[in-house]
């Protein structure tokens, strides 16, 4: 049990997400045979994620993404007490921190449009249901621009620690195909093509759980600085704990 640490909580979130989403394409393939929704516009034929929500699944879209957003807002707050503790290596700058408090406020903006999303459902409240899946996909974009900063500056301060580049770039990836993925939608919907609206859509959804999972790659150092002797010092003296030190394993 002592190599569980606070990882676990994006790989929850994750498996969670990604879990629903095959549940709920599978069952609109196979246990409905295809069917078209009464929230589905003509000559729409594939259901939006959304339209499969609406109905018999409602449940199960409600509850998995109150799940996912909660093991994921836990994931970033996290980070942010880890580093206050030591645990992962420390911001070294008021911008730093600046920056990782509009993190966080932009994933409790997207956790607000993700969980209104899936209760306004497209059926019976459209114009909500629009208005939080809007919500849901700018605070979390706008929340990983912010995290990707935020790391881009930790990885040249502590160049030694891999694991922070490595996480820029997947977010950075991810921030690139999720943006040209959205205006692609966008577009999609506005020119009244529902159908590739629809498959974009999925894509985007099952994208956003590689985001998730990225935070494992955040978090899993900690799993290492139980120890009190292997945490990282606050700035103002040395940069770590057992920089320098012989014999001392650094993360």
């Amino acid at each position: 049990m002592r190599i569980l640490s606070y990882w676990v909580f994006p790989i929850i979130s994750g498996l969670v997400w990604l879990g629903m989403l095959l549940g709920m394409l599978l069952y609109w393939i196979i246990d409905t045979n295809r069917v078209v929704y009464p929230s589905m516009t003509p000559p729409q034929t594939i259901a939006y994620i959304s339209d499969v929500g609406a109905y018999y699944l409602k449940p199960l879209f409600i509850t998995g993404c109150v799940i996912t957003a909660i093991f994921l807002d836990l994931s970033f707050f996290s980070d942010r007490w880890l580093r206050h503790r030591g645990r992962l290596v420390p911001n070294t700058s008021t911008g730093e921190k600046v920056l990782y408090g509009f993190t966080i406020f932009f994933a409790l903006v997207g956790t607000v449009g993700l969980v209104c999303l899936s209760i306004f459902d497209t059926y019976r409240h459209k114009n909500l249901h629009l208005l939080f899946l809007l919500l849901f996909m700018a605070g979390y974009l706008l929340s990983a621009i912010f995290i990707c900063w935020e790391y881009q500056r930790l990885g040249i301060k502590y160049p030694e620690h891999p694991s922070l580049a490595i996480s820029f770039w997947i977010k950075l990836v991810f921030i690139i195909v999720e943006v040209a993925l959205a205006v692609a939608f966008i577009v999609c919907n506005f020119r009244e093509t529902y159908n590739t609206a629809a498959v974009l859509e999925w894509v985007v959804a099952f994208i956003f759980s590689f985001y998730i999972f990225s935070f494992t790659v955040d978090l899993l150092p900690a799993a290492r600085t139980r120890n009190k002797a292997n945490r990282f010092q606050k700035p103002g003296s040395m940069r770590e704990w057992n920089a320098g030190q012989p014999g001392q394993p650094r993360f």
